[in-house]
């Protein structure tokens, strides 16, 4: 049959089908450029002036403006020490400085030449891969009286007959989960520097260190379900082999709290039991995503409040961007609710202000979006596989989780911040790929908990790895949680124990 006795043949119906299987192929192929040559961004970037012009774009001939002259400004060169061009200090105090005394100049005799000053040229260095062997020396003495040896005992170390310092300890674990650095690199940057290890220690010690570490995060599991808002959400994992050449897929369920502590639990499966598991003893206001498993927990749980989120509801209408112009007026509709939080966070508003903002200037952003959004859909004819409509629908659908951050003053209005913790483990997931054993992943959810709670309480992850590390064998156990990240800041962080290898100063070292 050819293509006109086709064309000839063809219902109504059948050509309307495939006239919206084409546009949703359309569809999908600017998605695909977009990805492969627009920006990933997920802002909304609207020219505030109509007057402003596009790249590429030129401006019509205008009447010329009178000008007139006025005096160029100067700015005053700052004042600093002769440096030999190297632009000033970018490092600070932290970082040590060896002194190098240059010789004297060609033809300078001490007799008939006087030292006026000197003058400093500072060049910042780098010792790849440096390691240091401390050897601790004990001397074996014996007692003239009766021919008794002693010795004083060996330095307590960290892992039961490990040959690692603590330094090094703490140093692998940020090397791997903070810079992304996988083990098998770190071993080749062992061999490099003249130290030969079994590559199954480095997996053993990470390993040690997460079993040592485990009772401090659960001590920050009971913090983050103690408090009154939590945001949970989940990420996979490559974890555990299932046949040769295959690995399993797992998952983190990263949770938020409201005291800037955040946790990763892992689990094997992606089902509902995993929420109950996890936030069990939670009452308060818990926010996510859409997925439904969030939806049916909270309606099993007496006094557990849900939010869901808005930036996954604005992400449904910016991927269908080029499917209609309704999509770009629902963007700056939502846009309006985000200014309305941004000034909030720039005023600083105390709880009981912020709720009052939000009655007063966000709820009737928010009821004016829905009302438009259902009259756009009652208005405009459109299949059901329709982005917009979709879109719309998932919003919808949700009105009521979505305006729950109304009444709450604390409950954040998405779950950005939760997603900013859960970067290094995506970033982790193009580096070290995977996880040989579901007890190794287990371990890597303990040691990030920890990590990304170091840096959401402003302290040092190896100053409180080294410190942690040495403190916990001693520490009380009705006591652990003065060793979470939140509150070690406070009880420690002022005089925190060191590791031989930071007591010592380098030889010519400027402290």
């Amino acid at each position: 049959m050819t293509f006109d006795e086709r064309a000839t043949s063809l219902q109504h119906g059948d050509i309307v089908a495939l006239l919206v299987e084409n546009d949703e192929l359309r569809r999908q192929l600017a998605w695909f450029q977009r990805q492969l040559f627009g920006t990933k961004s997920e802002r909304l970037l609207v020219s505030a002036d109509p007057r402003q012009l596009m790249l590429g774009e030129l401006a019509s001939p205008a009447a010329p403006v009178p000008t007139r002259g006025i005096q160029a400004y100067r700015r005053r060169i700052a004042h600093s020490r002769e440096d030999d061009g190297d632009g000033g200090h970018r490092f600070d105090a932290s970082v040590p400085v060896e002194v190098v005394e240059e010789p004297l100049p060609d033809g300078v005799n001490p007799e008939t030449h006087e030292i006026v000053g000197e003058k400093v040229t500072d060049r910042l260095a780098q010792r790849p891969g440096t390691y240091v062997v401390i050897r601790h020396v004990r001397k074996v003495v014996k007692r003239k009286s009766d021919g008794r040896l002693l010795c004083s005992p060996a330095p307590p170390a960290v892992l039961d007959r490990c040959i690692a310092d603590v330094s090094l300890l703490a140093g692998m674990v940020i090397d791997k989960l903070v810079y992304h650095l996988p083990l098998y690199r770190q071993h080749q940057r062992m061999e490099a520097a003249g130290v030969h290890l079994a590559r199954a220690d480095l997996t053993n010690w990470m390993h040690g260190v997460g079993e040592l570490l485990v009772p401090v995060y659960r001590a920050q599991v009971a913090s983050v379900i103690a408090g009154h808002v939590a945001t949970m959400d989940e990420t996979p994992i490559r974890a555990g082999r299932d046949r040769p050449g295959r690995m399993k897929r797992g998952y983190f369920w990263p949770v938020y709290g409201d005291r800037d502590e955040v946790i990763f639990p892992f689990s094997e499966s992606r089902s509902g039991a995993i929420v109950r598991e996890t936030l069990q003893g939670f009452t308060g206001a818990l926010v996510t995503d859409g997925y439904e498993v969030y939806e049916k927990y909270a309606r099993t749980v007496n006094g557990l409040v849900h939010a869901q989120c808005w930036s996954h509801t604005r992400r449904n209408f910016e991927a269908a961007l080029e499917a209609t112009p309704l999509c770009l007026e629902a963007l700056e509709r939502i846009a309006k609710v985000y200014e309305h939080e941004a000034t909030m966070r720039k005023r600083d508003l105390s709880p009981e202000k912020r709720l009052a903002y939000r009655g007063e200037h966000t709820a009737p952003e928010v009821a004016r979006f829905f009302e438009w959004l259902r009259t756009a859909v009652a208005e405009n004819l459109l299949v059901p596989s329709h982005p917009f409509l979709k879109a719309a629908n998932y919003a919808l659908d949700r009105e009521a989780n979505l305006k729950v951050f109304l009444e709450y003053p604390d409950v954040p209005i998405d779950t950005n911040h939760l997603e900013r913790e859960i970067r290094p483990v995506a970033l982790g997931r193009r580096n070290w790929l995977f996880c040989w054993t579901e007890i190794g992943a287990k371990y890597v959810g303990v040691l990030q908990s920890l990590l990304a709670t170091c840096r959401l309480q402003g302290v040092d992850p190896y100053t409180y790895l080294v410190d942690v590390l040495q403190r916990i064998d001693s520490h009380p156990q009705s006591r652990v949680h003065e060793l979470t990240p939140r509150l070690w800041k406070d009880h420690f962080a002022s005089n925190p124990l060191r590791s031989h290898v930071d007591r010592v100063p380098r030889p010519n070292a400027v402290p």
